[in-house]
């Protein structure tokens, strides 16, 4: 799928049932023209859609910062 770079699926540790998808976009474009409209897109409705209650909020956010972990030897050094 043209721009797409990537996707992780998270669970919340609070509420049961409740999760996170964040699909990375090179373009808000990509996602709501390249993929809203593509055959791919009508699958995944097909196949997700009847699960989600309520159905989810699409929301489009940027990178503002990256945290890098280090390894706690290296940090000693």
């Amino acid at each position: 799928m043209n721009g797409y770079i990537s996707h992780e699926l998270q669970r919340c540790l609070e509420v049961k049932g409740n999760y996170l998808l964040l699909v990375r976009w090179e373009t808000i474009e990509d996602h709501m023209i390249g993929f809203r409209q593509s055959d791919e897109y009508q699958e995944w409705k097909r196949l997700l859609h009847h699960f989600y209650d309520p159905f989810p909020t699409v929301e489009h956010f940027e990178r503002v910062a990256i945290e890098r972990r280090t390894p706690c030897d290296q940090m000693m050094k």
